[in-house]
């Protein structure tokens, strides 16, 4: 998934930004605008070849486009949602590809109010974690169930971010709006991470 040492393209990791030396790969944008007209969702599944429309089972029509690969769902009432993207332009041009397409169906989109609403990025801190030992000293931050789910949810209060820590090493995070706060919760977590590194026998 991600590349052993960490870098970004080939660039060096900024260690005043990144003192960890790890920088989170961002895995999944999801982004809303409003398109700010009604549209006919039968009709636009009916024209566009890349689209499908259950209406039975969800209100919405499915759309997916391959450069950047996402996938949107557009509603009647004009909202969009876009995910898949791995880039906040990523996600901003792929939803004014979507947008684009609905204009060329004849309905008068516009494009308002786009806003990222969630970045996932995930990382591996290449050592194993004592996932009870964490979970009992952060006791208010963590759940931790292992016969419900295997990895450790630790609930960050500042930046308000969501981290999936696993035994492995590896680490999801998900809640911020801008990447700089995934970066800041990867960073406070990582002392934390290295104090529960479990010692192999």
């Amino acid at each position: 998934m991600a590349d052993p040492q960490g870098l970004e393209g080939s660039q060096p990791v900024d260690l005043s930004k990144h003192p960890s030396g790890i920088v989170p790969t961002l895995q999944n944008i999801v982004s809303t605008v409003n398109l700010d007209c009604k549209l006919d969702l039968k009709a636009i599944a009916l024209q566009a070849r890349n689209a499908e429309y259950n209406p039975k089972r969800f209100a919405a029509v499915i759309m997916r486009i391959r450069e950047p690969k996402t996938t949107a769902l557009i509603f009647a009432s004009g909202k969009m949602v876009c995910t898949g993207a791995k880039s906040e332009q990523q996600s901003k041009l792929a939803a004014r590809k979507y947008a684009r397409i609905i204009q060329k169906l004849g309905f008068p989109a516009k494009f308002k109010d786009f806003k990222i609403q969630n970045i996932v990025g995930s990382c591996d801190v290449k050592f194993p974690i004592r996932l009870e030992g964490l979970a009992y000293a952060h006791g208010a931050f963590s759940s931790y169930e292992p016969e419900l789910f295997p990895g450790l949810i630790y609930r960050m209060k500042q930046p308000k971010i969501v981290l999936l820590i696993f035994v492995s090493g590896k680490i999801v995070l998900t809640g911020a709006k801008v990447r700089d706060e995934t970066y800041t919760a990867f960073e406070n977590i990582y002392p934390v991470l290295t104090e529960f590194r479990k010692v192999q026998q």
